[in-house]
């Protein structure tokens, strides 16, 4: 069985964050990065998978030259080999250019099942993985809590609002989004680092994959949301400050 999980590289936590001077993006100069937090709970779901099934784990993660210490980390924890589209300038790429970039890698893989982590840290879209199912023609679940192989397919638990949860059966190959917090993740042992610096990490690009990086939505302003403070004095008498009061909340704050 092969599992492919496609990672993405973000600003670490807790990271003190600016805006560039073009004012469209962060400034990276003095950030230091990690494996996207959703996107670790896919590689442990898909490790997990592959103790109980056989088969190999294939990395797949697009992003600049540094992002190869969040690959190598995925590796140390137990991924047998990684795809790196190595590409410095994926700030101009849209959900929909960078989910070309990733189904032309992952079809050329063939594999029986693709995780990606429900939504990443900095830009939160959660798209990636929806954008490549469709890409690649094949049956999508997102918010997925559980993954159980039935013989040649899929039985999943997804997560819906006001706690409440579909179980939904699926063919593979299939496309799943995960939720976190769903296991426990694992750390890198000493071995695992060691046997990192030896395993496979094939270098890819766009104009290798065929992708033009054309795209349908730009990025113009990122910037600090503002705080505003205002007062509204309620007048009448004490019943009609009440009702006063209460229709903000209901309506304007939206707290009953």
């Amino acid at each position: 069985m092969k599992i492919l999980v496609a990672l993405k590289q973000v600003p670490a936590r807790d990271s003190v964050l600016k805006i560039d001077s073009a004012g469209r993006w962060l400034d990276e100069s003095d950030l230091s990065f990690e494996i996207n937090e959703p996107d670790a709970y896919a590689l442990e779901a898909a490790l997990q998978l592959r103790d109980q099934q056989g088969g190999e784990v294939v990395v797949l993660c697009a992003g600049p030259g540094r992002a190869v210490t969040s690959i190598r980390e995925a590796l140390a924890k137990g991924a047998d080999r990684a795809l790196h589209i190595e590409e410095d300038a994926l700030g101009s790429y849209d959900s929909l250019s960078l989910g070309r970039l990733l189904a032309a890698a992952a079809a050329a893989e063939q594999p029986d099942l693709i995780l990606t982590g429900l939504q990443s840290d900095d830009l939160g879209s959660g798209q990636s993985g929806v954008v490549m199912a469709e890409l690649m023609g094949l049956p999508h679940a997102t918010i997925i809590m559980a993954v159980e192989i039935t013989g040649s397919g899929l039985r999943v638990k997804r997560e819906l609002e006001g706690g409440w949860f579909q179980h939904v059966s699926m063919p593979m190959p299939a496309v799943l989004t995960i939720q976190s917090g769903i296991n426990k993740l694992r750390y890198a042992t000493l071995m695992g680092i060691k046997k990192a610096k030896t395993k496979e990490i094939r270098k890819l690009s766009a104009s290798e994959l065929g992708v033009p990086s054309e795209q349908g939505a730009e990025l113009l302003r990122v910037y600090a949301p503002q705080r505003t403070k205002q007062t509204q004095m309620l007048t009448g008498t004490a019943a009609e400050q009440a009702g006063q009061l209460v229709e903000k909340l209901r309506f304007e704050v939206r707290a009953i």
